[in-house]
């Protein structure tokens, strides 16, 4: 006892030690800490009088340098960092970088942080942002399509009767047999501005064309009827592709271009919106107010407003937050060279598209093959700017994970192109238990949705509480009973109120121009990134100069000419070079054939979704061909034309120059007119070793002008190497060393030229010119027309591939 009660005493005394120590300790702490806050206060203070005195340097400056000069603040800490006033549309690479790594480095707790810091500067002055609400009403989607007898296999005996069914529907008085096929039925709702929508569903119930109805990108061959309105402005009233933004499951993208480039490309083209107008009203009602922003804040806001920059501040911040900063200098790639991953082409999908100003966004199963926690990482930055900016969001999700299906605040279920439910997402296990529908505990409520209107897996989730046994409940009666249910009332409720569109909203959420850019802005950047494509293959082009030199080299030992002299005999030799110089350099172009169809789906997807017209893209290509046609033809020339022994005037030489740099511009040309009109590498082979085999052989030479068929002949005068022929021929025939008289009182140059039926007059040799250069311009004028209106098969196919069949019949669908 006496040994408990000394313990007790032990330990009483080291509590008091232990308290005076405490004490000890915290004067010794608040001491140190009112020298120190001294000192910090003082930085403190002389940091935001620095702050303040270089604002007001910029409150200075015209209405148009405000709005791009900013502080940028250089160094560490805000006590060490300096403020100096920057132009924010020279912001190097390296500075962005620093920037968007001061900004977030966290990305779920930064970015919502950076988000709610605009927001309350923008609500601080009185700046309400643009909101966009989608009503659609008894909107559906049929698919007209024909009935076709057999077997849908690609056989000789099958493509031979769909041609002739097809060329029997054009007659007047053949009827053929259709079908139409029901996609989406006559569905309504509303995505409203500030909540996070989900569209769930089974494969092939309509989710992608219901996505593409409400964005306007549904393809003409469609039938689509209802209405779909965006804050009251029907589809027909404005461009929607411009008001909002569709995201494709299909990962389409150039592999030759960085991640970096792409987004900066896509930013490029879309435009800054309405960022340029709202960041105009802020800075005049703070300078109205004498209100100093952050600098940082100030300086992302600007610099993201800014319209026809080459790099956009606004690319880091969508590499930062979809995670694609480690690859962003990464060529994309394909499956010919090494590239980026499948989650990170997701991923740029999506950012493609989350770059560019649109308040609303319907994003078509944006997280197939990314993992769980990279899915609900995008999800919840998705949901930050949602709640944060009032965004306009619809997301297509197959199998979403638990965690990641509380993010969302509004359902949509579908099922056999119908709307089975449409409401918060809390209350869908509601709805379903009046259905007769239990949902298990330690099951996904996603999962239990999509599984209960499987006639499958139904039965299990029933409700056997209810002593009622069990009976398939289809998906048209899951309507019926949503229809009666209060959130199908409540959602009739709200479409039956029209929008009101001068007091909740104005013009500026809308957008009624098709292009962001002027046209030679779009003009620039599209010849901006053919030049960097063009770089990208340049070995393709240093390979075919390679190749043409070795041609040349081995072309020279051929037609020697010490081995030629002037006189009849010989005379065939050298027309004979002549046309294998034209052969050559016509095959040269079939290179483009191939690079042409590689880009063709990213530019169909770009064109649809009004970045450029088709024109600002076939300029470029076509443009910047010509210095390539330049070299080629001054490689053969300079390497052929004075060692095979041609007439050696040296103006001669120039027109010999000028009409094979005219043949090989037709040539390349004439190829990539014929890739935009077959659009796949298998037809468009086939055709364009077609149409070599029609231009040689009717350009005069293989078959001679006077042994054509009089019924023939007009051929002679379409074809682009006939005019090649013509002009090499009279340049070098009647040069002045063939001038020399043969038999029959004819010169040796005359002689040949007749023996040809090319004895033509020398004038001809300038018509022949403007021949070849009408020629190249005629088919970049249809490869422009091919563009603008023949919709790539290969990428159509893939989007609308419908599976139907009716009575043991194949449907197709025409293109």
């Amino acid at each position: 006892m006496a040994r408990m009660v000394g313990r007790d005493n032990e330990i009483e005394s080291l509590r008091i030690e232990l308290a005076e120590m405490g004490r000890s300790l915290r004067s010794s702490f608040r001491r140190h800490s009112r020298s120190s806050s001294v000192s910090s206060s003082f930085r403190r203070d002389r940091y935001c009088d620095d702050v303040e005195l270089t604002w007001a340097a910029v409150e200075r400056l015209p209405t148009f340098e405000r709005l791009r000069s900013s502080l940028f603040l250089h160094g560490g800490g805000k006590g060490a960092a300096a403020a100096a006033v920057v132009d924010v549309r020279k912001l190097g690479g390296l500075e962005k970088h620093v920037f968007m790594e001061k900004l977030i480095q966290r990305i779920e707790d930064d970015n919502l942080r950076l988000l709610q810091k605009i927001r309350n500067r923008v609500d601080k002055v009185g700046v309400r942002l643009e909101r966009v609400e989608v009503r659609f009403r008894d909107v559906g989607v049929e698919a007209e399509c024909k009935v076709v007898n057999g077997k849908p296999l690609p056989t000789l005996w099958n493509t031979l009767l769909g041609g002739v069914s097809d060329f029997a529907a054009k007659l007047p008085f053949f009827e053929p047999r259709k079908a139409e096929l029901q996609i989406i039925h006559n569905v309504s709702g509303v995505i409203k501005p500030g909540r996070l929508t989900l569209l769930l569903g089974p494969p092939g119930c309509g989710k992608t064309s219901l996505l593409k109805a409400l964005s306007g990108n549904l393809s003409p061959s469609l039938k689509v009827h209802g209405e779909v309105c965006y804050n009251g402005y029907k589809l027909d009233e404005f461009v929607p592709q411009k008001t909002s933004a569709y995201i494709s499951q299909y990962d389409e993208h150039i592999p030759e271009m960085t991640v970096r480039e792409i987004l900066d490309f896509s930013a490029r083209c879309q435009g800054v919106g309405i960022r340029l107008e709202m960041m105009e009203e802020v800075s005049r009602r703070e300078k109205q107010a004498g209100i100093v922003p952050d600098p940082d804040i100030d300086t992302y806001m600007k610099a993201i407003s800014v319209e026809g920059l080459r790099s956009n501040l606004q690319t880091d911040y969508i590499l930062k937050i979809l995670g694609l900063d480690i690859c962003a200098d990464t060529l994309v790639g394909d499956v010919m060279r090494r590239g980026i991953s499948g989650g990170q082409k997701k991923r740029l999908t999506t950012g493609e598209m989350m770059v560019g100003p649109t308040r609303a966004l319907f994003m078509d199963e944006i997280t197939n093959g990314l993992d769980s926690s990279t899915a609900f990482r995008i999800v919840s930055c998705l949901q930050q700017m949602v709640h944060i900016t009032d965004a306009t969001v619809l997301v297509s999700l197959l199998q979403p994970a638990p965690e990641t299906f509380v993010l969302f605040d509004d359902l949509i279920l579908m099922a056999e192109g119908r709307i089975v439910y449409h409401g918060p997402r809390q209350h869908v296990l509601d709805f379903f238990m009046d259905c007769g529908f239990k949902c298990p505990e330690r099951k996904g409520v996603a999962d239990f949705v999509q599984e209960v209107i499987s006639e499958k897996d139904q039965s299990q989730y029933w409700d056997s509480t209810q002593h009622v046994p069990h009976s398939y409940v289809s998906v048209e009666a899951f309507c019926n009973k949503f229809k009666a249910s209060t959130y199908g009332k409540k959602l009739d409720e709200e479409l039956a109120v029209p929008y009101d569109t001068k007091s909740q909203t104005n013009d500026t959420a809308i957008s009624f121009n098709r292009y962001s850019l002027s046209k030679w802005e779009l003009l620039r950047a599209c010849s901006s990134r053919e030049w960097l494509l063009m770089r990208r293959n340049s070995f393709t082009y240093v390979f075919k100069t390679v190749q043409l030199v070795i041609t040349a080299v081995i072309a020279m030992t051929l037609f020697l000419r010490t081995r030629m002299d002037v006189d009849v005999v010989h005379a065939n030799l050298y027309m004979g070079s002549l046309f294998y110089a034209l052969i050559i350099l016509v095959t040269d172009g079939i290179p483009e054939l191939p690079m042409t169809i590689q880009r063709l789906e990213v530019f169909h997807k770009q064109k649809d979704l009004y970045f450029y017209p088709a024109w600002a893209y076939a300029i470029p290509a076509s443009l910047l061909k010509i210095p390539i046609s330049l070299l080629e033809s001054l490689v053969w020339t300079c390497l052929t034309y004075y060692v095979i022994g041609y007439s050696p005037e040296a103006v001669r030489f120039f027109r010999h120059f000028l009409i094979l740099f005219g043949v090989h511009l037709s040539s390349v040309s004439l190829f990539r007119f014929i890739a935009s009109v077959y659009q796949t590498h298998v037809v468009s082979m086939a055709a364009g070793s077609f149409a070599i085999l029609f231009l040689l052989m009717f350009s005069g030479f293989v078959i001679a002008k006077p042994s054509m068929p009089i019924w023939m002949k007009w051929v002679f005068w379409i074809s682009p190497v006939t005019y090649g022929e013509i002009s090499l021929s009279l340049n070098e025939f009647l040069a002045p060393r063939w001038q020399k008289m043969a038999s029959g009182n004819v010169t040796i140059g005359n002689s040949i030229l007749e023996s040809r039926g090319l004895n033509f007059q020398a004038d001809l040799y300038w018509v022949s010119v403007g021949a070849l250069f009408g020629f190249t311009l005629l088919f970049n004028i249809g490869y422009v027309l091919a563009l603008s209106y023949l919709k790539c098969r290969h990428f159509f196919c893939k989007l609308f591939s419908f599976r139907f069949s009716i009575l043991h019949q194949s449907l197709r669908i025409p293109y």
